[in-house]
């Protein structure tokens, strides 16, 4: 079985068990599959190299062979065709197959003075759910000299619970490896940052994209990498039999369309629907999840390795694209990264969503099919379109019988309500599904959150308006705003069951953890009911 193969069928597996990244407001919590290491102490850190492994394999390993190679592409190539490039999305073939692709997107950048390149790749060989593993080293060295890391940014990075050293995911890597030599010809004198990810599901993706977007800056160029289809019975890939240079084709382009719209819903739809193997996938997914309303994707080569082998049995495709824009404001859209405080709503805008919480679950219970907004009568406002995260929680006689929800913004709120309302109904592992005889019983409360923000110290958390994240190592768990008021508990006594819940000591809370904080505009049912 090729490794191209065990990537795609361990990625489907994991999406398939994953379902979505989501959380209960009771006894679960964001994992982590292994500690990152800590940033060296010290102003000056020890120098340590990452070496590339696939020189002499995938590229040749003499400097001077390598580069007339690289050089003799990019002359192939006419002049740039934009001037404002911030990103790019490149193969990562051998140079034999995908360099005169790859091309086309390094004559974009040839010679412009960014002074950090951050390449973001999937990995083929290691099972990350939702998770990012960064190069954790002060160089890159490549047969064409070494690189320096942007090492603050590296440990900014890894602040965040989902990005790790994980140093088999950069073993042999060639989605990432395979593009630094070529930066090194066109480019001089910046920082590298390498980002190798996961299997990401859409939510997943927007974390990420919410993570890189805190970073970006005039002066950064992101580099995502990705093949397009592979096709034949060696990929285990046989949509088509016949008329395969046409077919496939337009199955590339139908999904390069998708990334033209930045459309990452439609990204991911499209590609489950196809089943089409592109191992971009996800860094794809990331890059869109990252753009906004003014900047523009645009294709700039596209080719297969049948066509230029003549052997259409079994075929990689190449694209490169060119992203123009700037990074200022980015992914506002999809992040709310700009939102400080929690959304307001009118009375009758709480109303409607509680009456949609409501609607949905009942309507489901007895049809099996989720009930529209406008099925239910309730009149969708802008405020309530708002992407932002949501938790919705069941009570039934004043104890909880349900509670799960997202934390970060990923799809406007009335969707998002609809959705967690069937999830903390029917899928907390704490509790039976609820029936259709309890929903006279139970009341609904919904908490509208703002994205969470990493603090210094849990003494930077205020009790009755923070949510709170704690992670430490393999653990996590999350506490919404309104639990430690309603418990009558102080900050200590907060994170000690904060801490317990997490499957960790009472006073781990004390040492070694990483916090954050979100905020809620927390409404229920009873808040509206006749005195």
């Amino acid at each position: 079985m090729t490794v191209f193969k065990r990537c795609v069928r361990i990625r489907n597996i994991l999406l398939l068990l994953l379902g979505g990244l989501f959380f209960s407001c009771g006894n679960e919590g964001r994992q982590l599959m292994s500690r990152s290491e800590e940033k060296a102490g010290g102003s000056e850190r020890e120098k340590k190299v990452m070496r590339a492994t696939l020189a002499g394999a995938w590229y040749s390993a003499d400097p001077q062979k390598l580069r007339q190679e690289l050089e003799g592409y990019l002359s192939e190539v006419s002049e740039a065709s934009y001037t404002d490039v911030c990103a790019v999305i490149q193969p990562h073939a051998g140079y034999a197959y995908s360099g005169p692709t790859a091309a086309y997107g390094m004559k974009q950048v040839a010679g412009r003075n960014y002074k950090r390149v951050i390449v973001v790749g999937p990995t083929h060989r290691v099972s990350l759910p939702n998770q990012v593993s960064v190069a954790d080293a002060t160089h890159f060295a490549t047969p064409l000299g070494e690189i320096p890391m942007d090492t603050e940014l590296i440990d900014r990075l890894k602040k965040y619970p989902f990005i790790r050293y994980a140093p088999m995911a950069h073993e042999s890597e060639n989605s990432v490896e395979l593009q630094i030599p070529f930066l090194q010809v066109v480019l001089k004198d910046f920082e590298l940052v390498i980002l190798v990810v996961g299997q990401l599901d859409e939510s997943g993706a927007r974390e990420v994209a919410k993570a890189l977007l805190e970073t970006m800056d005039e002066d950064t160029l992101l580099v995502i990498s990705g093949d397009f289809t592979h096709f034949g019975p060696r990929f285990d890939y046989l949509p088509f039999r016949d008329h395969v240079p046409e077919r496939l084709k337009e199955l590339d382009l139908g999904a390069f369309e998708q990334i033209r719209k930045k459309n990452l819903s439609g990204w991911f739809e499209y590609l489950d629907e196809t089943g089409a193997t592109i191992c971009g996938r996800c860094a794809i997914g990331v890059l869109l999840a990252m753009l906004s309303e003014e900047q523009e994707v645009h294709l700039l080569e596209y080719t297969t390795s049948g066509a230029l082998t003549g052997d259409w049995q079994n075929s990689v495709s190449y694209i490169s694209a060119a992203v123009t824009g700037s990074w200022k404001g980015s992914g506002k859209e999809n992040t709310m990264s700009d939102k400080e405080t929690p959304a307001i709503f009118t009375d009758a805008e709480k109303r409607d969503l509680l009456k949609l919480a409501r609607g949905t679950l009942e309507g489901y219970l007895k049809t099996r099919r989720k009930p529209s907004p406008e099925d239910l009568g309730v009149t969708v406002t802008p405020a309530m379109q708002q992407v932002m995260g949501v938790f919705v929680t069941l009570t039934k006689h004043g104890e909880l019988r349900g509670c799960i929800g997202e934390i970060l913004p990923r799809r406007p709120l009335v969707e998002g309500v609809a959705e967690r309302v069937l999830s903390a109904a029917l899928e907390d592992p704490r509790f039976p599904p609820v029936q259709i005889g309890e929903l006279s019983d139970i009341e609904m409360e919904i908490s509208a959150l703002t994205p969470p923000k990493p603090v210094d110290s849990y003494e930077d958390i205020v009790i009755g308006r923070h949510g709170m994240i704690l992670q430490k190592g393999y653990a996590s768990a999350v506490f919404l705003p309104q639990v430690a008021p309603e418990q009558g508990w102080d900050l200590a006594t907060t994170l000690t069951h904060l801490s317990m819940k997490a499957g960790l000591s009472p006073q781990a809370w004390k040492d070694g953890c990483r916090y954050e904080v979100f905020e809620a505009n927390v409404f229920n049912e009873a808040m509206f009911e006749a005195p």
